[in-house]
C-alpha cells in the first residue's frame, strides 16, 4: 500500500506539484495520466524511493515493484535467467548449484565431496524460497512476454533495448510484489504479450499504478484515474474506470468553461459600472469595492485547463544525394555463439521508405544500429553513398548523452546553431526557458524523444533510422510524429510496433529478420506488426 500526504515535487524553479494526496490499496488499479513532461515518470521515481519529494510524505507498507521506463538495470554480465530470478534472492542458490554440478565431475575425491555437500545446502535453501515451482514460475512469466529460452540463457549485455525492458518486467511481475508500478510496461510488448499482461495486471490482487499510452490496456484494467494536471500543478483523483473517467472529465471541463464564463460575463458588468463611477470622487470608493467583487469572482474559480501543448514536428528538407545513398552487404551480427542475422543485402534508395519486422530479438534494433555507425557487423560491410547524412532515432535515447543538459544536448547535435537558434528549435520542441538547462538524465521518457527528435530536425539527414519514435508519446505527439514521418523526402528505415506508424510511412518496401528476405510491400505485412 502508498499513501501519499501534501506531495510536492520540483525540478530545478519549476513546480510540477503539490498538495497532493492519495492513497493506493489493494484492489486498487491506478492509471496515472497527464500529458509528456507533466511529472508522470517523476512522481513514480519519489513513490518508489528512487528520489526523495521536495515536501510532504510517501508511506508504503509491503514490498513495491518499480519497473522504470530505462531498462538498463542490473550488472550487465548476468544472465537473463539469474536477473530474473534474483527478484526474490533466488539467483545466488541457482549459481551455486551450477557451479556445484560443474564440480561434483572433477576426477578430484575431495572436491566431489565438498561440491556434494554444498549442492545439498544450495537445494534445500532453493526449496525453502519456493523451490522449483518458482522456477518454473518466472520461466512461465518469460516465456508469456515473449522471453525465449535462448535468450534467458544470454548476458544481459547482449540483448537490445527491448529484449531487456521484458525481462526487467518478468522480474517485477515475479517478485511478488504488494504494489506494482509500471512506467509504460507494454512498450516492446508484442500482441500476445500484451494481451498476458492485461490479464495478468486484473488478476493482481495488490494495487498498482501505471503509465501507459495503450487504451486497450488502461479501459481493461484500471478501475481508479489520477489525473496529472501541469496547468494547476495538483492531481485530480477519480474513483473510476477508464471510460467513465475519460467521460467525467468532460463534462468536468465543460462546467468549468460554463463556471468561467458565467463569473466572466458578471465580473465584466462589474468592472464596467465600476470604471464609469471612478470618474466621480463621490463613488470611487464603491468603483473600488465593485472591482475587487470583479477580481474575486474570477480568482475563486478553477482554471480552466488549458489546451494541452503539442511539439511541432517537422522533419529536416534533406540534404542532397546519390542515387543510392546507403547500402548494406552481406552483414552478419552475433553474440558468442549466438548468431542474430547473417548475410542480409540492404539498398536504401534516394527517397525510399522501408520497415524491418521480425519477432523480438531478431535484431531489428541491431540493424538499425549497424547502418547507422553505432555498432559493426561481425562480416560484410556498410557502403556510404554520395552525399550521405544519417539521422538516427534510438528506442533507448543512447543518442543523448545524459551528463548534459538539454541546451548542450541539442548544441551537441547541431554545432552550426548559435545559442538563440538552439533556443528556438528547442523552444518549439516545448524546452523553454529554464527548461534548456535541464540534465537530460531527469528527462521523462516523453521529454528525451521530443528532445531527439529535436535534434534530428536541424540535422539536415536524407535518409532517417527510426527505432520505436512513437513510444512514451500522448496521443497529440504521436500525431505530430506521424504526419512528420508523412510528410519528409528522405529515406526512412523503420522499426516500429505501432501499425500507425507503418501506415504513416506507407512503405515501398520490407526487411523480413532474422532471414534478411526483402520483398515488395503489401498490406498483408500490417498483421506482422503488432506481433514482431
Amino acid at each position: 500500500m502508498i499513501t501519499v500526504h501534501d506531495l510536492e515535487i520540483r525540478v530545478g524553479a519549476r513546480l510540477l506539484m503539490e498538495g497532493v494526496n492519495f492513497r493506493v490499496a489493494a484492489g486498487d488499479k491506478v492509471g496515472l495520466v497527464g500529458r509528456n513532461g507533466a511529472g508522470k515518470t517523476t512522481m513514480t521515481k519519489v513513490l518508489a524511493g528512487w528520489t526523495t519529494p521536495d515536501g510532504g510524505t510517501v508511506s508504503k507498507s509491503g514490498d513495491v515493484g518499480y519497473l522504470p521506463q530505462d531498462p538498463r538495470a542490473g550488472d550487465p554480465e548476468v544472465i537473463a535467467q539469474d536477473r530474473i530470478l534474483s527478484a526474490r534472492g533466488l539467483d545466488d542458490v541457482v549459481r551455486r548449484m551450477r557451479q556445484a554440478e560443474i564440480d561434483m565431475t572433477s576426477d578430484d575425491e575431495k572436491l566431489r565431496d565438498k561440491a556434494m555437500r554444498r549442492y545439498s545446502r544450495a537445494d534445500d535453501e532453493l526449496h525453502a524460497n519456493g523451490g522449483y515451482a518458482a522456477q518454473s514460475e518466472a520461466a512461465t512469466i518469460a516465456a508469456s512476454l515473449g522471453i525465449e529460452e535462448r535468450i534467458l540463457a544470454q548476458p544481459l549485455k547482449t540483448l537490445s533495448g527491448g529484449q531487456r525492458r521484458r525481462v526487467e518486467l518478468a522480474r517485477i511481475l515475479f517478485s511478488g510484489a504488494e504494489t506494482l508500478i509500471l512506467d509504460e510496461p507494454t512498450n516492446h510488448l508484442d500482441h500476445d504479450s500484451i494481451v498476458w499482461l492485461r490479464e495478468f495486471l486484473k488478476n493482481h490482487k495488490g494495487g498498482f499504478i501505471v503509465i501507459s499510452h495503450d487504451n486497450e490496456l488502461m479501459e481493461s484494467v484500471v478501475n481508479k484515474v489520477l489525473y496529472l494536471d501541469a496547468n494547476r500543478a495538483t492531481i485530480d483523483v477519480y474513483n473510476m474506470g477508464w471510460k467513465q473517467y475519460m467521460t467525467q472529465r468532460e463534462t468536468d471541463e465543460r462546467r468549468r468553461r460554463r463556471e468561467r464564463q458565467n463569473a466572466e460575463s458578471k465580473a465584466k458588468v462589474l468592472t464596467d459600472q465600476a470604471n464609469k463611477m471612478r470618474a466621480k470622487a463621490s463613488k470611487a470608493t464603491a468603483a473600488q469595492s465593485m472591482l475587487k467583487r470583479a477580481e474575486k469572482m474570477i480568482s475563486g474559480l478553477d482554471a480552466e485547463r488549458a489546451q494541452d501543448k503539442v511539439a511541432a514536428i517537422k522533419f529536416p528538407a534533406p540534404a542532397p544525394c546519390g542515387k543510392t545513398p546507403l547500402m548494406g552487404e552481406g552483414l552478419s551480427r552475433s553474440y558468442g555463439a549466438l548468431e542474430i542475422f547473417t548475410g542480409v543485402d540492404l539498398a536504401i534508395d534516394k527517397g525510399s521508405r522501408v520497415v524491418i519486422l521480425g519477432f523480438n530479438g531478431a535484431g531489428k534494433t541491431t540493424m538499425l544500429r549497424i547502418l547507422a555507425g553505432v555498432d559493426e557487423p561481425n562480416s560484410g560491410e556498410i557502403i556510404a553513398g554520395h552525399g550521405l547524412k544519417v539521422g538516427y532515432y534510438a528506442q533507448e535515447h543512447e543518442t543523448l548523452d545524459t551528463s548534459r543538459t538539454v541546451l548542450e544536448n541539442m548544441q551537441r547535435s547541431a554545432p552550426q546553431l548559435t545559442d538563440t537558434e538552439a533556443r528556438s528549435v528547442l523552444g518549439s520542441f516545448l524546452f523553454s526557458g529554464d527548461d534548456a538547462h535541464k540534465p537530460a538524465a531527469v528527462l521523462s521518457g516523453g521529454e528525451k524523444t521530443r528532445l531527439a527528435l529535436a535534434a534530428l530536425v536541424v540535422s539536415s539527414a536524407n535518409v532517417l533510422l527510426l527505432d520505436e519514435p512513437t513510444n512514451n508519446l500522448d496521443p497529440a505527439s504521436r500525431e505530430e510524429v506521424l504526419n512528420a514521418i508523412r510528410s519528409y523526402e528522405g529515406a526512412i528505415v523503420l522499426v516500429t510496433h505501432d501499425e500507425g506508424a507503418v501506415r504513416a510511412l506507407d512503405p515501398d518496401r520490407v526487411l523480413l529478420l532474422p532471414d534478411g528476405d526483402e520483398d515488395i510491400w503489401n498490406d498483408t505485412y500490417l498483421d506482422l506488426v503488432s506481433l514482431a
